[in-house]
This record gives C-alpha cells, sequence and structure tokens, in this order.
C-alpha cells in the first residue's frame, strides 16, 4: 500500500510539473503566426525615426520602414498603432502590442520586466541651442542654464545624472514643445537624440548643435517579459536585413546625417 501510495504521489508531481510547463509554455512566435500579423506600437512624434506625413496622414519613417521590412522576412502583415509614448510599456503590458519599434532606449524601460531584441541602431544624445547662441559650445557651459527635455526620455534620464549642472530641468511632454520654447529663449538648450535634432534643424535651421556628444543609447525593440521566441525571430530577422544589405538601405533613407 505504501508503495503504491508513493508512485501514486510520484505521478501526481509529474502531471503538475508537465501542467505548469504546458501553462508556461511561449507560444509568442505561433500566436502571430496563427493571426498572420505583428502588431507594432509606436509613438509617432519621433522624426526621422518615426512620424505622421503632413500631407497624406502616413505613418513614416526609420522605424516605420524596418518594421515593414522584419515582417516582410517572418511572412506577417505589420500593424502599426501610434499611441501616446507614456502609454506604450502599459500597453505591451495588457497585449495591445506584440513589439514596441518607437526608438526606445534600454534605459527608457524604466525598469520594467521586459525582453530585448538587439540593438538596431545607436543614437548619441547632444546639446542643442538656437543658432544664435554664443555662450554655450559644450558641456562645460550649462552650468547656471534652463535645459528642455522630453519626458520619459533617456535623454531626460541623462540630464537627471547631470542635475547639479544645470540651473533647471524643463520637462515636456514631446520635442517640439521645448524646440519652440528654445526658439523663444524661455530655456537655453535642449539635450536630444542627435537624429532628431540633426532632422528638426533642416526642417528650422534656427537650431545648432553644440559640443561632443553626451552619452549613446542602445535602441532595442521591446516585447513582453517572457516572449523569448518571437524575440528570437526578430532577431534573426534583424541579422538577415544587416546582411542583405536591407537595414543600411533604410539607414541611407532616414538617417543619413550629413
Amino acid at each position: 500500500m505504501k508503495r503504491c501510495a508513493v508512485l501514486l504521489s510520484l505521478g501526481f508531481c509529474m502531471m503538475s510539473l508537465l501542467f505548469c510547463r504546458g501553462a508556461h509554455a511561449d507560444d509568442s512566435w505561433e500566436r502571430v503566426q496563427r493571426k498572420g500579423e505583428i502588431v507594432i506600437g509606436l509613438c509617432a512624434q519621433y522624426p526621422p525615426f518615426e512620424s505622421k506625413n503632413e500631407r497624406t496622414g502616413q505613418l513614416e519613417g526609420f522605424d516605420i520602414d524596418l518594421g515593414k521590412a522584419l515582417a516582410q522576412h517572418l511572412g506577417l502583415t505589420p500593424r502599426f498603432i501610434d499611441a501616446e509614448w507614456q502609454g506604450l510599456l502599459g500597453g505591451l503590458k495588457t497585449g495591445d502590442y506584440d513589439v514596441l519599434i518607437t526608438c526606445m532606449s534600454k534605459s527608457e524601460t524604466r525598469g520594467e520586466n521586459v525582453n530585448f531584441s538587439d540593438v538596431y541602431y545607436k543614437l548619441p544624445d547632444v546639446i542643442v541651442v538656437r543658432k544664435d547662441e554664443t555662450r554655450i559650445k559644450g558641456k562645460r557651459d550649462l552650468p547656471g542654464k534652463i535645459v528642455g527635455v522630453q519626458l520619459g526620455s533617456g535623454s531626460e534620464q541623462l540630464a537627471d545624472r547631470m542635475k547639479g549642472t544645470f540651473k533647471d530641468i524643463k520637462r515636456y511632454n514631446y520635442n517640439p514643445e521645448a524646440f519652440t520654447d528654445l526658439k523663444f529663449g524661455r530655456i537655453d538648450a535642449i539635450i536630444v537624440g542627435y537624429a532628431y535634432a540633426v532632422n528638426q534643424i533642416k526642417v528650422d535651421p534656427s537650431y545648432k548643435v553644440v559640443g561632443e556628444p553626451l552619452a549613446e543609447a542602445e535602441i532595442v525593440m521591446v516585447l513582453p517579459k517572457g516572449h523569448d521566441h518571437l524575440t528570437s525571430r526578430l532577431n534573426e530577422a534583424l541579422a538577415t536585413l544587416r546582411t542583405d544589405g536591407t537595414y543600411d538601405k533604410i539607414v541611407e533613407k532616414w538617417l543619413k546625417l550629413e
């Protein structure tokens, strides 16, 4: 009787273990395959990575073209959802998106429990001032100045680490608001990603980049924690795009800074 009880107990433990494994199985790739599309979350307020074309109303930019190329390689249809930057990680948790491709750095996930893809771009943070500014030539000239940053961005985190350097940090929902305040002298400088700064200067040459880059952010795709199969597939697709020249063409189209 004791032997039977032991065997039954062992059998129950094995069934429980198998059930737990099944319950926690990662089917992230299979679910995306079944629906035939990958839902990509982004905030279309950061050209040249992502923005909405004022004439056509269509989403465009580096991340848009990259998302389309990744989806094509995986045999999927991309569906882009434009949302508020501050709500993207919450939406990822609730299943609104399969992945975020939105010029998000590892640090911008704010310690959330998520998966990262391989780094797909390295973005320097720089100082932007008015074109006629002569006092600020680099980091050493920022003490006593008011510096603008976008809320929730890697640039904001960088500014916070340098907090004792400035007179004040002014935080904005989006970068265009900071650039407007800079233009009219309400702040002295902005810390922002270099590609965005160059894009803004092309549109409005009232600004200039000064000094050396302050830091370099590693830009990644962000997925729900535990979605390892889908993360792996996206990494494989990214590696292929780098090898076959597709990635370089997208960089040339959107991020050529000369």
